[in-house]
């Protein structure tokens, strides 16, 4: 369900995924894996408006209805408020049969989550707020866990599942629906999550653990502009401190990850993002240089220069 207010980023980054793949995913080519019917704006096969034989929109009816056995409620983009004004509303996604009136993306989640055995919330947005749950931001905008709750629990008792990012991983958004459709079929234990409902194994590291450019950092080796390989603190970067896999994992077929690239962490798979992390380009307090680097940078620098020469020297015959 891609109704809320989101910028359809978490659907583009799906039909880049390679580890599996959503051809994968739907095909059933990965062992174990139930027969899926897949019902998304993007790819979905049936595309008639509401009322006709080929309806898309009647699959959400159906699932509201609970006429589906089982299935997994995928929600991208943020919960906007829809009590916070006097007439209107936010974001729609079709009408109701009994009314011809719209159906608010927020009435949508408040229908289907009861019924579904699992509800993730992709993207940022959809996780936490996001963009549209910036200070100022007119929407009163949330997160599936602030609208439903942080401690709620779908039909089969499995907590929310959110898989943040600005856009989310590809890989880490297909890697985490065949985990919860491999539970769903009792084929693998409860889902390990963190604090923050994230996917525990794909979360638990740090960006600064996992960039090209984090030995750099003990070295004092910071860049003061881009367009160098030194370590991008200085600049901006928030990766010390941020969980994501993104510059271990690259961004596509393992290619990319904003930092191995150039681009410094903006903290995007957090809570509280962006308002937390800003302003974007400036020293980030939690990603300083440490105090002690004046100390012992110079000193590791030339350890090391021992090590590479010793290390370098071709074997005596």
């Amino acid at each position: 369900m891609n109704g809320g207010l989101s910028c359809d980023g978490e659907s583009v980054a799906l039909t880049a995924a390679t580890q599996p793949s959503i051809e994968e995913l739907v095909l059933g080519a990965l062992p174990g894996l139930p027969p899926i019917a897949l019902h998304w704006p993007y790819l979905g096969y049936e595309n008639g408006p509401d009322g006709s034989a080929d309806s898309f929109i009647e699959w959400f009816h159906r699932a509201a209805r609970g006429e589906l056995d089982r299935f997994l409620l995928i929600v991208e983009g943020s919960v906007p408020d829809e009590t916070n004004k006097a007439e209107g509303y936010w974001s729609g996604f079709g009408n109701d049969p009994g009314t011809s009136q719209p159906i608010t993306a927020t009435e949508w989640l408040d229908r289907l989550a009861p019924r579904a055995n699992a509800v993730v919330a992709v993207g940022t947005c959809a996780a936490y707020g996001g963009v549209h749950a910036m200070a100022g931001n007119p929407t009163g905008a949330a997160g599936v866990p602030d609208h439903l709750g942080w401690d709620w629990r779908s039909k089969d008792g499995l907590p929310i599942v959110c898989v943040p990012g600005c856009p989310t991983h590809p890989d880490n958004l297909s890697e985490t629906i065949l985990y919860l459709l491999h539970q769903m079929s009792g084929q693998a234990p409860m889902i390990p999550l963190d604090e923050s409902l994230r996917p525990r194994w794909l979360f638990e590291a740090t960006v600064h653990s996992g960039c090209d450019r984090a030995s750099y950092y003990d070295q004092s080796d910071f860049a003061l502009g881009f367009g160098t390989s030194s370590c991008l603190v200085k600049m901006g970067c928030w990766g010390q401190v941020v969980r994501c896999n993104v510059a271990k994992r690259g961004w596509v077929n393992g290619v990319g990850g904003c930092p191995n690239v150039g681009g410094i962490c903006i903290g995007c798979t957090m809570p509280g993002f962006p308002d937390k992390f800003m302003p974007f380009m400036e020293d980030p307090v939690a990603g300083a240089a440490p105090a002690t680097a004046a100390d012992y940078a110079p000193v590791v620098r030339t350890l090391r220069g021992f090590t590479l020469r010793i290390a370098g020297r071709a074997a005596a015959p």
